[in-house]
């Protein structure tokens, strides 16, 4: 990981912890209505949330844990897996019935709390951690395309939450911020296993 990214997870915690203090002030609600004005009812955007449903998620665990058991045999790879994506939405689960705030008022709307959104916080985890580790013996014109393509759905997956009128903004920001801050923490751990690999086996 790049040097920049670490402070980057201090912030988004940072951003986070501000979000829950605030998310029920009158000018976040100001700022949830305005983002909602914005992409409520976008059909193109809300079709995105396929991609960060908890099945396509599950598919997406399990065809990368086979092909880095199979093909690179990465097995600290497999173990960053589980903590990203299954730990990853313990931790949003938790986060959920702690803060307990309610889903946008809608017909036939969901039951489960809304602070922080799962969708925006375990699609920044599964987009990151697969282009983390599918980026990590490729060509730098690839890596900047898997990154790229991960950031771009990452935001899409968020948005559709807002356009589908299932979160609020805030609830998608604090997804994205504390999904990054628990993303760096498993890579921050991943790293150091894999530089204590190789010092033992020089």
């Amino acid at each position: 990981m790049k040097k920049w990214a670490y402070p980057l997870a201090i912030l988004t915690l940072v951003i986070f912890i501000v979000l829950r203090a605030t998310y029920q002030k009158p000018f976040m609600n100001t700022f949830d209505a305005k983002v909602a004005d914005i992409f409520l009812g976008n059909r193109f955007i809300e079709f995105f949330h396929y991609i960060g449903e908890p099945k396509f998620v599950v598919i997406v665990a399990v065809v990368l844990i086979v092909y880095l058991a199979w093909k690179v045999k990465n097995y600290r790879g497999m173990l960053f897996v589980v903590l990203t994506f299954a730990a990853g939405n313990v931790l949003n689960q938790l986060l959920k019935k702690w803060v307990q705030r309610p889903r946008p008022e809608l017909e036939d709307q969901l039951t489960s709390f809304s602070f922080p959104s799962g969708h925006a916080m375990t699609g920044i985890l599964y987009l990151f951690t697969t282009a983390y580790l599918l980026a990590e013996n490729n060509s730098k014109s690839r890596k900047i395309l898997l990154w790229l393509a991960a950031i771009i759905l990452m935001i899409l997956i968020g948005l559709s939450r807002i356009a589908g009128a299932r979160h609020f903004a805030t609830d998608v920001l604090a997804g994205w911020c504390m999904g990054y801050t628990w993303f760096v923490i498993c890579v921050i751990w991943y790293e150091r296993r894999k530089r204590n690999f190789q010092l033992n086996h020089k």
